[in-house]
């Protein structure tokens, strides 16, 4: 029998070059790290891809996570033009007398929109947010009506809000999905105010009080969001942070102390960062593709997607994307801007990671008599 003889120094090279092939392959994503909370979740900001979660649709007491909520229904009546930042809200006797966390406003004074909000955000003030919602509202219970009503719009269909502070109460209830949510809204509507969740004290009345969020001074690509803790709920923190362009949205809800509810919130923006990257491959109203349109007063109709389009991966894999167009057969005119005429699949490695709608950029009208029966005649031989 023949043997072949491989020469050592052979072998030698062909181990280098097969370890060398293991190495450029990706690492398998470890498990995320357990997390003592009664509730968690982690999702990219862009993709939306959900990275970890855990009891994630339970409803759980959010205490001051509540303020999230109340602080982005104040910035959409800014928005609105109803209330303006200078505006002077004259204290209450309720709002001076809410329990808990506080800006120590005072009675019967006036302060400023802003020196309320940023009371609220920074200082976690309940009186703070009671000021705010009764000057909206006219009283804290109308406010929370208004509240509930951006939860529903926002998709946190698991959510009830009793009150604009976070104290407790049997009907008032989120999750950790829907707190996540609104957090994200706050960050993609209200960029410039959303920067005040990053300012680590604030003083008012002569009183300085530091941002309960111990991460913004761990972590310096940290910019959010806030913290929570009544007996019932737990201690709480949302947190955001970005990083290379990357940016991650962790919810920790039921942990046991200040210290535990940053250890937690700190593994899981960690765990994300370090074993994913997020790629925006298609932007918004970018053309993918230019088709035949039937019967129209136009042939032609370029295709792309209705908001740019975000992939998070597993580190190193960019390369072995795959993108493809399924386009809806035969196009007939009408078709309106923005309409749904097929799909764009991204594949990683034969999976499919993402699906979304392929839309039309423009519109098409309906074509003249003579240009459809032209088209009804071509169709017979397609």
């Amino acid at each position: 029998m023949f043997h072949l003889r491989i020469p050592q120094f052979l072998l030698t090279c062909l181990l280098i070059i097969a370890a060398a092939q293991c190495a450029s392959a990706a690492s398998p994503v470890p498990a995320p790290p357990n997390i003592a909370a009664s509730g968690h979740l982690l999702i990219d900001f862009h993709s939306g891809r959900i990275l970890s979660e855990s009891n994630a649709d339970q409803r759980l007491e959010p205490a001051s996570l509540t303020k999230i909520m109340t602080a982005y229904t104040v910035l959409r009546e800014l928005k609105e033009g109803n209330i303006k930042l200078q505006d002077q809200v004259l204290v209450s006797k309720k709002a001076w007398r809410t329990p808990g966390s506080r800006m120590f406003i005072e009675v019967d004074k006036q302060v400023s929109v802003e020196q309320l909000l940023k009371g609220m955000i920074i200082q976690s003030g309940n009186d703070a947010s009671v000021a705010l919602a009764e000057y909206i509202a006219g009283s804290e219970e109308t406010f929370t009506n208004l509240m509930n009503e951006h939860a529903q719009r926002l998709g946190m269909l698991d959510s009830h809000f009793v009150n604009s502070t976070g104290l407790p109460h049997d009907e008032h209830f989120t999750t950790p999905r829907d707190i996540a949510k609104v957090s994200e809204a706050t960050i993609r509507e209200f960029p410039e105010y959303y920067a005040w969740y990053a300012v680590k004290e604030y003083t008012f009345n002569d009183i300085k009080q530091q941002n309960r969020n111990k991460l913004l001074w761990r972590d310096e690509s940290v910019d959010g969001v806030k913290t929570g803790h009544t007996e019932a709920a737990g201690y709480c923190l949302v947190a955001s942070a970005a990083r290379d362009g990357m940016r991650l949205t962790s919810v920790v809800m039921g942990t046991s102390s200040e210290d535990s509810r940053a250890k937690e919130s700190q593994s899981l923006l960690n765990y994300g960062f370090r074993f994913f990257e997020t790629h925006r491959l298609y932007d918004r109203s970018e053309p993918l593709s230019r088709v035949r349109v039937w019967k129209g007063d136009r042939e032609m109709l370029s295709l792309g997607l209705d908001k740019a389009l975000y992939v998070t991966i597993p580190r190193r894999q960019y390369k072995n994307l795959k993108a493809s167009l399924q386009i809806d057969p035969q196009l007939l005119a009408p078709i309106a801007k923005g309409e749904a005429v097929g799909r764009v699949n991204v594949e990683l490695e034969g999976e499919l990671i993402t699906s979304v709608p392929l839309v039309a950029l423009d519109s098409v009208a309906q074509g003249g008599l003579l240009q459809q029966a032209k088209d009804t005649v071509l169709l017979w031989f397609e």
